[in-house]
């Protein structure tokens, strides 16, 4: 009987497709020892062998451009370094605009593209039929042009991992297939195996469209699902065959397919619609059969046929072409199509990198991305949108599937900006104002949450109305910001994160966690978790409400982020507290204006003067003899209070408010007028002005960091050095003349012709 050569391993990696390979080479070239890798049949085996392996700079994201870019400048030199070859063709890839829409799309990416070394343009059609001259030039108004890309066999690609991975000293042992997990009280990992057992410091899963099975030995519930994907491939094609250089990569995005030339013919691959779209919901139901490695799917034309047709139209010669191959294989799709990497809340150690639509492009990057967050203890970069914790108990079976499905049908849709989509939604979080609002407003979805955008009234053009340009909510929008800045508004903010701490140490936590002092009993102060490097891992407002006892708020998409970096202290730091998630049991109103202290004095016999009642003061009182704790803030920047209550009170609540500021004129906003509101006030948002990428310093925190303070709280030393070297960048406000296009973040702004990048200023760059 065989045995495992190993028993203990620092970092145990479930899964040997080319996300897990990439892993253990990163972990290991970077010096780390007992890197072991499980693999349960062979590597490659899942989606990865039978991947079309397409490589592109491009992402309309910020931060995921540099995973993207870094694949593809690692990809270019394992050959050399490992002597294995990845058969790497970098032909240049051309995404074809067939209409007005598309082109304003392509217009708004190129603003964005400042950002990033990786050349990309916007090119006319001549020069596309130049590059690609087999096309129908009737249907291509421009393309966006990225050289470099192209595509890799991501089975030699992960066979040229494995060999480096090997020679710098990780173990990839298959077949051995994982039965079971154990966490032990130290925060170690027993991982059982038919061949014997491994004790792990961490475990990282990377098993593809078998992670939710993993999760599943843990009680966790990962939201994956296998869709079906096909592409085709042909014969050889005389046309191709007599180009002198490989053909550039064409996605067109009205026929939603991508298109590349496979030796001398062609291959594609469609994203067909939500309706035609195949999922394998069996496997989520009963897990994924115990044999299968590397088998396919049974192809179905018919499935992809208006894609095969509107191919045909596009580069002609495919009509007369024989399709030789049609590989249909699982890929994992997540609800939103992005992977999910990083560390997981409520359980220590536990590391997931699943998820993956994309996991050839996305494999090299995120390998040394995971690799310096597990050595460095903080993530290199922000990538929030990866974030496993961006799920909850909220995403069900069904969610997943309604998503996947949208999801994978919307793979070439226009993406414009503020996106909304509509599938599987209302999730189960629903604020206690939900059926009372939905009819009155355009609902934003946030962390599972339907949150009012903006609110409706008589002669409005109503509903979703995405735009490149100026669109129906900008003068309702503009409308809610004049109700704020001179009468009264209402707004419903119980998407909020909400944390109770409380215990003999959690003053000593705060105070190591938070950058600010520890605000007093009865008042509320605005914090900054940092990282080691002094980087801003969140901002929450922290409210001691009794002694001892904290209230902690953040945003609704950094709930699960900032309550796992919370977690993982009190774990390593050994404190005596206890942390209660009081999100979905909370709601939350907002009231902020000239006129909120005249109408909530009407609902209550507290003095709210502001000789009694200061600005960042907290305190418990009956509003109409409901329970609410009232905190003198407004993100609005205007008089304002936020008030704390039982979710089931919400609509009590809202309505004694509203019938109260009748004679003040009172009326609800939303979330876009919040924003425009926040930003005159000059007023930072995490995730926006200031995140993992960015120290509290340069974005202008100053004021809420407080680096005389006793305690060593974390960043502390790396913000003093950073002091001592002096800024290199600061955030700054500019305003700006516009007709009808404004700024939606991340921009370039040019200055003499020269473009320099200024991080998520609302600002569009000269058109």
């Amino acid at each position: 009987e065989m045995k495992l050569s190993i028993d203990r391993a620092d970092t145990v990696i479930i899964g040997g497709g080319c996300v897990g390979v990439s892993l253990a080479y990163h972990l290991s070239r970077a010096g780390l020892k007992d890197v072991v890798l499980l693999e349960k049949s062979e590597l490659t085996a899942g989606s990865t062998w039978h991947a079309a392996g397409l490589t592109t700079y491009f992402h309309p994201g910020i931060n995921l451009k540099k995973i993207h870019s870094y694949s593809i400048k690692l990809y270019e030199k394992l050959e050399e370094e490992t002597g294995q070859a990845v058969g790497f063709h970098q032909p240049g890839s051309i995404r074809i605009a067939s209409t007005p829409t598309r082109v304003d799309e392509f217009k708004y990416q190129m603003t964005r593209a400042g950002w990033h070394p990786t050349e990309q343009y916007l090119i006319t059609p001549e020069k596309v039929q130049e590059l690609f001259p087999l096309l129908n030039m009737d249907m291509v108004l421009a393309g966006l042009y990225n050289p470099g890309d192209g595509h890799i066999d991501p089975y030699s690609l992960t066979m040229a991992l494995a060999a480096g991975a090997r020679k710098y000293g990780a173990q990839l042992n298959y077949p051995v297939q994982v039965t079971n997990l154990n966490s032990r009280s130290d925060g170690t990992w027993e991982v059982e195996t038919p061949l014997g057992l491994i004790r792990a410091n961490r475990i990282v899963n990377t098993a593809g469209f078998w992670a939710r099975d993993i999760g599943k030995m843990i009680g966790m519930q990962h939201p994956l699902i296998p869709v079906h994907h096909q592409y085709v491939v042909t014969s050889t094609i005389p046309e191709v065959k007599a180009l002198k250089t490989e053909l550039p990569v064409i996605r067109d995005l009205e026929g939603s397919y991508y298109l590349r030339q496979e030796r001398d013919g062609l291959l594609f691959g469609p994203y067909e619609s939500e309706e035609k779209m195949k999922l394998q919901d069996s496997w989520v139901t009963n897990g994924v059969p115990p044999g299968f490695g590397k088998e396919l799917f049974e192809s179905d034309l018919d499935r992809i046929m208006e894609h095969v047709e509107a191919a045909m139209e596009m580069v002609p010669v495919l009509k007369k072409a024989d399709i030789v191959n049609t590989v249909a294989g699982p890929i994992t799709y997540s609800p939103d199509i992005l992977p999910m990497v990083g560390p997981h809340q409520g359980v220590r150690n536990y590391w997931v990198a699943i998820g993956f639509g994309y996991g050839i492009i996305h494999a090299g990057g995120i390998g040394k991305y995971l690799s310096d967050w597990i050595l460095e203890g903080e993530p290199p970069f922000d990538l929030i949108e990866l974030d496993p914790n961006r799920y909850g108990k909220w995403t069900t079976t069904e969610y997943t599937a309604a998503k996947a499905r949208e999801s994978y049908g919307f793979n070439n849709v226009v993406g414009y900006p503020k996106e909304e989509r509509f599938a599987g939604r209302p999730t189960e979080r629903t604020s206690g104002l939900y059926d009372l609002l939905k009819s009155e407003c355009s609902m934003g979805f946030h962390a599972g949450w339907e949150q009012p955008h903006w609110f409706y009234k008589p002669g409005d053009e109503i509903g979703y109305k995405p735009s490149f340009r100026r669109t129906n909510w900008f003068e309702p929008v503009g409308r809610e910001y004049k109700q704020v800045m001179e009468k009264v508004g209402v707004i419903d903010l119980s998407p909020f994160g909400k944390f109770k701490v409380k215990g003999a140490d959690s003053v000593k936590l705060l105070d190591h966690l938070f950058a600010n002092v520890v605000p007093k009993v009865g008042s509320t102060n605005i914090s900054h978790m940092l990282t080691p490097r002094g980087k801003v891992y969140a901002e929450l407002t922290v409210s001691q409400l009794y002694p001892g006892e904290f209230m902690l708020v953040t945003g609704s998409g950094s709930e699960l982020h900032d309550l796992r970096w919370i977690e993982e202290e009190v774990m390593r730091g050994g404190y005596k507290v206890e942390i209660e998630n009081m999100t979905d049991e909370m709601g939350v109103l907002g009231v902020a204006g000239p006129y909120a202290r005249q109408v909530l004095q009407k609902l209550t016999n507290e003095d709210l003067s502001d000789g009694s009642f200061k600005f960042l003061q907290s305190r418990h009182l009956k509003l109409y003899d409901i329970a609410v704790t009232a905190i003198r803030i407004s993100y609005t920047g205007e008089l304002g209070w936020e008030l704390y209550h039982r979710k089931e009170d919400s609509v009590a609540l809202y309505r004694a408010i509203m019938e109260a500021g009748q004679k003040e004129g009172i009326d609800n906003f939303g979330t876009y007028a919040l924003n425009a509101l926040r930003l005159e006030k000059g007023f930072r948002a995490w995730g926006a002005e200031m995140n993992c990428d960015t120290n509290p310093l340069e974005a202008g925190l100053d004021y809420f960091v407080k680096l005389n303070k006793p305690a060593d709280f974390t960043g502390k030393q790396a913000l003093k050095q950073i002091k001592e070297k002096g800024l290199k960048r600061q955030l700054v406000y500019l305003t700006l003349e516009t007709d009808n296009v404004d700024p939606e973040g991340n921009e370039s702004v040019w200055h003499n012709g020269i473009d320099c990048f200024l991080k998520k200023q609302k600002l569009p760059s000269l058109r």
